[in-house]
């Protein structure tokens, strides 16, 4: 779920989880019609990753939510030894509609530049359907790799969207019903599920803003479709059953985004944990 360049590059593609925070640049103004009692909210966080306790990268990320519309943009780029060994950044935005209580995501971009070669992803969805998707440039074709069919591609969520929780009811939504559900997620050239689990409940304090609760999921990596069932990477990630996500609330909405995350590699535990999670909730204007 969302990818900081590099750093959730090189985590999703050891872990092909991309839960993170996929990395991105600019969020989209939102155009909206709402009365004047309408909440919405928004978040500006700044992330850091660590592996093995050593820092591997940095990212920012801002969530609009409105009544009936949301969008995300997140940026992020490599630091200290991973910097020095090869360097990466990347950008990308995801945007679309809340409709009956839940994400309906329209557009989705990705870039992630890592040494010499950058690859850009551009999702079209509607109806929770993909209608378009390009990766440049084009993969090499592999043989191995199990294809994505049209059925994969119906019924899902990009992966920035998959790192966002939209919680009904009218309770508090940081609490164990956040993480009983599974998210359908496609990438551009990977589909699969994330089946979230309630853990436990923690409390946090970031350097800058947010201090609280947050719900922590333990998250369940299952690939569906367009990967090399032999590459040992997506076995490894399959096989993991020590995954977390901590999420916390947007200030105004039912929208719960990740305070951090971990990762257990072979080198060690990867781990994006938010330093500054600022959020406020806004009132929308009439038209």
């Amino acid at each position: 779920m969302p990818r900081f360049p590099k750093l959730s590059w090189m985590l999703s593609r050891t872990a092909q989880t991309q839960l993170c925070l996929c990395v991105v640049a600019v969020a989209a103004p939102l155009a909206m019609s709402a009365s004047p009692d309408s909440a919405q909210g928004r978040l500006d966080a700044k992330y850091e990753a660590t592996l093995a306790g050593l820092p591997i990268g940095k990212g920012a990320w801002v969530v609009d939510v409105s009544e009936d519309q949301y969008s995300a943009a997140v940026s992020g780029a490599t630091t200290g030894l991973m910097k020095s060994i090869g360097g990466g950044n990347g950008t990308g935005t995801s945007q679309g509609r809340i409709t009956a209580g839940q994400f309906a995501p329209l557009s989705y971009i990705s870039t992630v530049n890592y040494g010499k070669k950058a690859e850009v992803i551009r999702i079209t969805l509607g109806g929770g359907n993909i209608k378009d998707s390009s990766i440049e440039p084009k993969p090499d074709e592999n043989p191995d790799r199990i294809p994505v069919t049209e059925a994969h591609r119906r019924n899902v969520l990009d992966p920035m969207t998959g790192a966002l929780l939209k919680v009904a009811g009218t309770g508090d939504p940081v609490g164990p019903e956040a993480c009983r559900k599974t998210l359908s997620v496609f990438d551009g050239r990977m589909r699969y599920d994330l089946r979230l689990d309630y853990k436990r409940m923690e409390a946090v304090k970031a350097e800058k803003g947010y201090h609280g609760p947050v719900v922590v999921c333990a998250v369940y990596f299952t690939p569906i479709a367009g990967y090399v069932p032999d590459r040992a990477s997506i076995k490894y990630v399959a096989a993991q059953r020590n995954m977390e996500i901590w999420f916390a609330p947007i200030a105004g909405t039912r929208v719960l985004a990740p305070f951090r995350i971990t990762i257990p590699t072979p080198l060690g535990t990867g781990m994006i944990e938010a330093t500054e999670f600022i959020s406020v909730q806004k009132t929308a204007k009439t038209n």
